[in-house]
C-alpha cells in the first residue's frame, strides 16, 4: 500500500532533529538529577514480591519491617492489586527472611513470596556485563553496515539506534521506572528492531541510487522522498503489529515482565521514528557533500 501524496521527509528532518535534540539534553539533564532506578539485579539486596488474596497498604507492612529489624529507610515498599513489592537495600539474612514470610502471612494465611536476592559483586558484573553487551552490539551493527552498504550509512544507522536506546533510558529515569536485567533484553530487543527497519530503508535507498542519476544534491533528496515513501507503510505494519502485542502484555502480563513490555512499547515508537526521521535524514547530510548544489552550477557559455 502507498499513498497516493508522497511526503516531504527532508523538509520534516529539521523539526524532527530538533525536536530530537530537546529530547537528548532533556533526558541528559534527568539522568544527571535522577540517575536511574536500578532494580535488585543491578543493585546489592534482596526484593520480595508477595502474592495476596487481598489488597494491602504499605503502612499495614511497615511493622513487618520492625519485627525483622529493617529499618524504614532501609526498605521501600511498593503495594499493588493484590500483591506487594518490597526491595531491600541490603541483602536479607536467612533468619530475615523466615521471620518476614511469618510476619506477612499473619496479614493473609495465604501468602506466597518470591525472594531474589543479589550481592554488591554480583551487582557490578551484572551491570558491566549489561553495557558490554550494549557496546558489542553497536559495534557489530556498524561492522555489518559498513560492509553490506558504505560507511554514511552505518554512521547514521548508529546515531538512530543509540537516539532510541537514549530515549529509553531517559524516560526510565524521568519517571523512576525500574531497571533490571529484562530492562536490559528489552533495549538490546530495540535495537534489533529498529536496525531491521532502518535496514530496509537503506536497502531501497540503494537500490534506487544504483538505476538513478543523482546529479545535484535536490535530486538526492527526491530519492530519499521517494524511497521513504516507497518503505513508510511497511515499516509503519510492521511496528505497528510489534506495538500491539508489547501493549497487551504491558496490559495484562506479570510483573516479572511489565518493565520489559513498557520499554518495548517506548522503543518501538522512537525506532519507527528514527528510521524515518533520523536515520535517513542524517545519510543525506553525509551524501551531499558528494554533490553540488543545483543553484551554484554556473551555466556554461555557448
Amino acid at each position: 500500500m502507498h499513498f497516493k501524496r508522497e511526503f516531504d521527509f527532508v523538509k520534516l528532518s529539521k523539526p524532527a532533529f530538533i525536536f530530537s535534540i530537546v529530547l537528548t539534553i532533556a533526558g541528559i539533564i534527568a539522568l544527571s538529577a535522577f540517575g536511574l532506578n536500578y532494580g535488585v539485579d543491578f543493585r546489592a539486596g534482596s526484593n520480595v514480591d508477595v502474592k495476596l488474596s487481598k489488597n494491602v497498604t504499605a503502612e499495614e507492612i511497615q511493622p513487618v519491617l520492625s519485627a525483622i529489624g529493617v529499618a524504614k529507610e532501609d526498605a521501600h515498599i511498593t503495594p499493588g492489586d493484590q500483591r506487594v513489592n518490597i526491595r531491600f537495600t541490603k541483602v536479607l539474612q536467612e533468619d530475615q527472611d523466615e521471620k518476614l514470610k511469618a510476619e506477612i502471612q499473619k496479614l493473609d494465611k495465604s501468602a506466597s513470596f518470591e525472594i531474589n536476592t543479589v550481592d554488591p559483586e554480583m551487582a557490578k558484573e551484572l551491570g558491566r556485563n549489561a553495557i558490554y553487551a550494549v557496546l558489542i552490539s553497536c559495534i557489530g551493527i556498524i561492522i555489518y553496515v559498513s560492509i553490506r552498504f558504505e560507511w554514511r550509512f552505518a554512521l547514521a544507522a548508529i546515531v538512530a539506534l543509540l537516539h532510541d536506546a537514549f530515549m529509553v533510558v531517559a524516560i526510565f529515569s524521568i519517571f523512576r521506572l525500574e531497571v533490571s536485567l529484562t530492562f536490559i533484553v528489552a533495549v538490546l530487543t530495540i535495537i534489533g528492531y529498529s536496525i531491521n527497519d532502518t535496514i530496509v530503508i537503506f536497502d531501497r535507498i540503494r537500490e534506487n541510487l544504483r538505476f538513478g542519476k543523482q546529479k545535484t544534491r535536490e535530486d538526492l533528496a527526491k530519492l530519499l522522498n521517494h524511497s521513504v515513501n516507497q518503505m513508510l507503510m511497511r515499516s509503519l505494519y510492521t511496528a505497528f503489529t510489534v506495538f500491539i502485542a508489547a501493549f497487551f502484555l504491558f496490559l495484562f502480563g506479570g510483573e516479572s515482565i511489565k518493565m520489559f513490555s513498557l520499554a518495548m512499547v517506548i522503543g518501538l515508537i522512537f525506532g519507527a521514528y528514527s528510521s524515518i526521521f533520523i536515520a535517513s535524514p542524517l545519510w543525506l547530510l553525509f551524501k551531499y557533500k558528494q554533490k553540488p548544489n543545483r543553484k551554484a552550477v554556473k551555466p556554461s557559455k555557448a
